[in-house]
C-alpha cells in the first residue's frame, strides 16, 4: 500500500537529505548553508548543479548516478513528489544529491555567489500566458545571475514547442552563447553517445509514445549584459501535456 501525503511529509521532515524552506518559511530569514553546500552536506568541493522544478526527482538521482564526481540538488515545491527521489536516494546512499521544498521564486535565497555551475530546467510548465512565470524568461534570468558562476550552463529540456521557441528568441535577443539545440534530442547524430539519452523521466516516456518530440538546448548565462524581453508572437502549443491544462484560448501569446 502506498504512502499518503501526511506519511510523506512526515518522511521528508526526518531525511538527512531534504531541506525544507517554502516561501512562508523565509521571510527576513538567512538560510544558514548558503555559500556552504560543499563543506556543510556534501562534503567536497564538486561542481553544484541544480535542477528547478524537479517533481519527483527522478532527473536529479539519474544525474547523481550518471556523474559520481558531481554534486545535484532537485527543486521543487511539492513535498509529495520529492519524496520519491529523496527516498530513492537514500536507498541507494547517494552522497552527492539533495533535496530542497521551496519556491523557485526565491532560489536565490540558497545559493551564494557563484556558488553553481549548472541549471537544469526538465519539462518546466512553458506559462504561455505569463511570461514572468516561465523559467526560462529574463526575469528568472535575472535571479539565476546571483548564484550561477559566470558563463554558467543551463539546459532546457521540453515538449512544449511554446517554451522551446520562446527560449530561443530570448537567447538570440540578448545575444547569450548557445552551446548546442536540437528539436528532436533522441534522432540528432550529434548526440548518439551522450549520457543524457540515458534519462527518461516517466512523464517524459508517456510524451514520447504520444508522437511528441524532445527539445534540448544548452547554453551559458554571462552576468554581464542587461537583459530584455524579446518583441515577438508565438503560437501556443496546439496539445495539452499530460495533466497539463491548455492556459489559454489565443492563438499566439507574447
Amino acid at each position: 500500500m502506498s504512502k499518503g501525503k501526511l506519511e510523506k511529509f512526515a518522511d521528508l521532515a526526518r531525511y538527512e537529505n531534504v531541506f525544507e524552506h517554502p516561501y512562508s518559511t523565509m521571510k527576513d530569514v538567512e538560510f544558514a548553508m548558503r555559500g556552504h553546500w560543499r563543506e556543510q552536506f556534501f562534503h567536497n568541493d564538486h561542481p553544484i548543479v541544480v535542477e528547478l522544478g524537479c517533481g519527483k526527482g527522478e532527473y536529479t538521482v539519474e544525474l547523481a548516478r550518471l556523474y559520481p564526481h558531481m554534486n545535484f540538488i532537485g527543486v521543487d515545491i511539492k513535498g509529495a513528489r520529492l519524496w520519491t527521489g529523496a527516498t530513492q536516494a537514500l536507498k541507494e546512499k547517494l552522497t552527492n544529491v539533495a533535496f530542497l521544498r521551496t519556491n523557485i521564486e526565491i532560489i536565490d535565497r540558497f545559493f551564494a555567489t557563484d556558488e553553481v555551475q549548472e541549471l537544469w530546467l526538465t519539462f518546466s510548465d512553458p506559462q504561455m500566458k505569463n511570461p514572468r512565470k516561465r523559467l526560462t524568461s529574463s526575469y528568472f534570468l535575472e535571479r539565476y545571475r546571483h548564484f550561477l558562476k559566470d558563463k554558467g550552463i543551463i539546459h532546457l529540456k521540453t515538449d512544449s514547442n511554446f517554451l522551446f521557441t520562446y527560449t530561443t528568441y530570448l537567447i538570440e535577443h540578448n545575444q547569450l552563447p548557445m552551446l548546442l539545440r536540437t528539436e528532436d534530442l533522441y534522432h540528432d547524430p550529434r548526440l548518439q553517445d551522450d549520457p543524457i539519452l540515458t534519462i527518461q523521466t516517466y512523464y517524459e516516456r508517456m510524451w514520447m509514445d504520444r508522437g511528441l518530440n524532445i527539445r534540448y538546448m544548452k547554453y551559458q548565462l554571462p552576468h554581464e549584459g542587461v537583459l530584455e524581453e524579446p518583441d515577438v508572437e508565438i503560437e501556443l502549443d496546439e496539445y495539452r501535456s499530460y495533466k497539463r491544462d491548455k492556459r489559454s484560448t489565443k492563438e499566439r501569446a507574447k
